[in-house]
C-alpha cells in the first residue's frame, strides 16, 4: 500500500518594491505588516526584508498606488501554474474583508462640486473646480455634478451647464439665503446620503474649509485642505495632493476606504475652464430638509470686508511681488511704478510683509493668496517652496535676483541675475517708452 501524494501548498511569495511606484504615503505597509518585516528609509519607501516576510499579502492590498507586488521564484511559479491548471483556472476565492470594501465603495459614484454663492454671485473658484472635476469625470467615467444652494439661485444652474456640469442639484428655499453652517450642513448631508457620490470638491474659503470640515465629521469621511493637485489612481481612488510640513515636502492623500473623498482648492489654483453658454443639462430640485425655526443662528445685518479699497492680487492678471532683497520698505516703490506701468499690482513674499515693508492682504504664498497671472514678476524673491506654491502656475514667471542659485529661477520662464536696483528702474524706463511710441503709432 502506497502513502496518498500530499498536494503540494499554495506558494505565498514574498512581498516587493516596485521602481519609481511610491509615493510615501506615510507607512501604511509598515503599519499593515504582522511580522515587523518592513522598514521605512529617510525617502519614506518600504525596505522589506524577505526572510521575515510570510506573505500575508496585506502590505499589498493597503498600499494606495499599487506600489507593492508579490514575487516568487520559479519554482513557486510552476506550482502556481500547475495549481491552476488543476482547477481549470477558475480565480481564487475573494477575501471577506475586501469583498465587503468594494460592495461599500462600489454603492458611491459620480463627481460634485459645490457652486459657492454670495448674494447670487457664484465664487470664481466654483467654476475651476468644475474644469477640474471634469477630469476626475472622465477618469471615473461617471458623471460630473453641481451643487446650487440658497435663495433664488436658478439662474446659477445655467452657468453650472456652461462650465462643464451635466447635472445640477438645485436646494432653493429662503433658509439658505445666507450661509450658516447648520442649515447648509444639513441640506448638503441630506444630498450625499440620497445619491452617494464618490467624490465632493469645494473650495477653500472661509465658507468652504467651514463646510467641508463638518460635513466630513458628520459623514464620517476623510477631507483633505488646500489641494494643489487632484487625479485618479489606477485602483480609481482620489489623489488629493497638498503641501505638508509647512511647505517642505507635497504629500499625496488618499482616501481609500471611505466615501465620498472630500476635498477643498484654493482659488486660482486650478485652471478656469472655457464657458459653452449653449451648454443644457438636467436640474434635480430637492427639498431643504431644514426649516428657519431650527436654526439657532441668525444673519442680523451683513457687512463687506474693507469696503473694497482692498487690492485683490488674486485676481490681478500682472503682479509684481517683491522679498526680503527690496531691503527696506520704500524700495517697493519702484515696484509700485513698474506695476503700474503694466497695469498690475505690488505683490510681497511672507518675509517682507513680516517686516511690515507690505500688508498681509498682498502676500503671495502658502499663507497668503495663491495666484495664476499671465505675468508674474520676483524681485529679490529667493523662491521657498512657500511662495512657490502660490505662484507657480503663472503663465509667464520673471525672476529678477543677485543670486543665480536661487530657487525661483527653477520655476522662471525668464531669468535676471542682477542688482534690481538698477534692472527694475531700466525696465520700467523701457516699457515706458515702448507704450509711449505705440501711443503715437
Amino acid at each position: 500500500m502506497t502513502d496518498a501524494v500530499k498536494p503540494p501548498k499554495k506558494p505565498r511569495g514574498k512581498a516587493r518594491l516596485l521602481e519609481n511606484k511610491c509615493i510615501a504615503c506615510g507607512a501604511r505597509c509598515q503599519s499593515a505588516c504582522p511580522v515587523d518585516a518592513i522598514q521605512m528609509n529617510d525617502a519614506g519607501e518600504p525596505i522589506i526584508d524577505a526572510s521575515r516576510c510570510i506573505g500575508c499579502v496585506k502590505c499589498v492590498k493597503v498600499c494606495p498606488v499599487q506600489a507593492l507586488e508579490m514575487a516568487f521564484t520559479p519554482e513557486e511559479l510552476r506550482i502556481l501554474q500547475e495549481m491552476a491548471a488543476a482547477s481549470g483556472g477558475e480565480p481564487s476565492e475573494e477575501d471577506a474583508e475586501d469583498a465587503a470594501l468594494r460592495k461599500k465603495l462600489s454603492a458611491y459614484s459620480g463627481v460634485w462640486v459645490f457652486v459657492e454663492q454670495t448674494e447670487g454671485e457664484a465664487a470664481k473658484v466654483s467654476w475651476e473646480l468644475l474644469g477640474k472635476g471634469k477630469e476626475l469625470a472622465l477618469a471615473r467615467k461617471c458623471p460630473l455634478c453641481a451643487v446650487v444652494m440658497g435663495d433664488g439661485v436658478e439662474k446659477l444652474c445655467d452657468q453650472a451647464f456652461g462650465y462643464g456640469a451635466e447635472k445640477v442639484y438645485l436646494m432653493d428655499a429662503p433658509v439658505l439665503r445666507h450661509y450658516r453652517t447648520e442649515a447648509y450642513q444639513k441640506s448638503l448631508c441630506a444630498l450625499v446620503e440620497k445619491y452617494k457620490p464618490e467624490v465632493i470638491l469645494m473650495g477653500a474659503t472661509g465658507l468652504g474649509r467651514d463646510l467641508a470640515g463638518v460635513v466630513a465629521t458628520v459623514l464620517a469621511t476623510g477631507l483633505t485642505a488646500d489641494c494643489t493637485g487632484l487625479s485618479i489612481d489606477a485602483k480609481g481612488n482620489l489623489m488629493q495632493t497638498r503641501p505638508a510640513f509647512g511647505g517642505n515636502i507635497m504629500a499625496t492623500i488618499v482616501c481609500d476606504k471611505f466615501r465620498p473623498q472630500m476635498s477643498t482648492v484654493r482659488p486660482h489654483v486650478m485652471p478656469m475652464p472655457d464657458f459653452i453658454p449653449q451648454a443644457k443639462g438636467e436640474i434635480v430640485r430637492e427639498p431643504v430638509p431644514v426649516a428657519e425655526e431650527q436654526v439657532l443662528v441668525k444673519v442680523l445685518d451683513i457687512l463687506m470686508d474693507g469696503g473694497g479699497s482692498k487690492v485683490d492680487i488674486a485676481g490681478a492678471e500682472f503682479i509684481v511681488s517683491g522679498g526680503r532683497g527690496m531691503m527696506a520698505k520704500e524700495n517697493f516703490s519702484m515696484l509700485e511704478e513698474l506695476a503700474e506701468v503694466l497695469g498690475g499690482v505690488v505683490g510681497a513674499s511672507r518675509s517682507a510683509v513680516d517686516a511690515g515693508w507690505m500688508p498681509p492682504d498682498r502676500q503671495v504664498g502658502q499663507t497668503g493668496k495663491t495666484v495664476r497671472p499671465k505675468v508674474y514678476i520676483a524681485c529679490g524673491i529667493s523662491g521657498a517652496i512657500q511662495h512657490l506654491v502660490g505662484m507657480q502656475d503663472s503663465d509667464v514667471v520673471i525672476a529678477i535676483n543677485r543670486d543665480a542659485e536661487a530657487p525661483i529661477f527653477e520655476v522662471a520662464s525668464y531669468g535676471l541675475v542682477g542688482d534690481l536696483f538698477k534692472i527694475i528702474p531700466a525696465l520700467t524706463n523701457k516699457l515706458r517708452a515702448l507704450k509711449a511710441a505705440r501711443s503715437k503709432a
